[in-house]
């Protein structure tokens, strides 16, 4: 076997892979801005900030651990934040001790955002997604990607 190309097999694996991963993305960022005006990249980021609430850090998030947990880099992740900061969906401060470190914490007005979003989101992850799957095949796909995601987690 080469480490130049991938064989057949292979091929048959990667090419409905990438095209999903593509293409995902993209129909979620419709359905959402059609219905909510809110694309996907700061859908993700919302609901970050909103899973955050229950725990230790009352909503708030450092840009370090937001970047990471949304998958976004600092530089998109800072002109995201502009544009929902811009909305009243978002507020960033400084962290106390250190002022160099900025924050960020899901608004009111981005909470209740979110409330209106979430059940389009919802509906679409539902049927591009999870419907089309038996539970085995939900089961199987969970753990396939319980295996892939700390790979390309470390490498980014």
């Amino acid at each position: 076997m080469s480490d130049r190309r991938l064989d057949d097999s292979e091929m048959e694996t990667w090419l409905p892979t990438i095209r999903f991963v593509q293409l995902l993305p993209q129909v979620l960022d419709r359905a959402l801005k059609k219905e909510t005006g809110l694309n996907h990249a700061h859908y993700a980021i919302l609901v970050t900030l909103a899973g955050t609430v229950d725990g230790d850090s009352g909503g708030t998030v450092s840009m370090t651990e937001l970047a990471r947990i949304a998958g976004l880099s600092r530089s998109r992740l800072s002109h995201a934040l502009d544009s929902l900061e811009e909305r009243g969906w978002v507020a960033r401060t400084s962290c106390s001790s250190d002022k160099r470190t900025l924050s960020a914490t899901l608004t009111p007005g981005g909470r209740e955002l979110l409330r209106s979003a979430a059940p389009v989101h919802v509906a679409q992850i539902r049927e591009l997604v999870l419907d089309p799957l038996s539970e085995e095949e939900r089961m199987q796909l969970r753990g396939i990607l319980s295996k892939l995601l700390p790979g390309v987690t470390a490498a980014l």
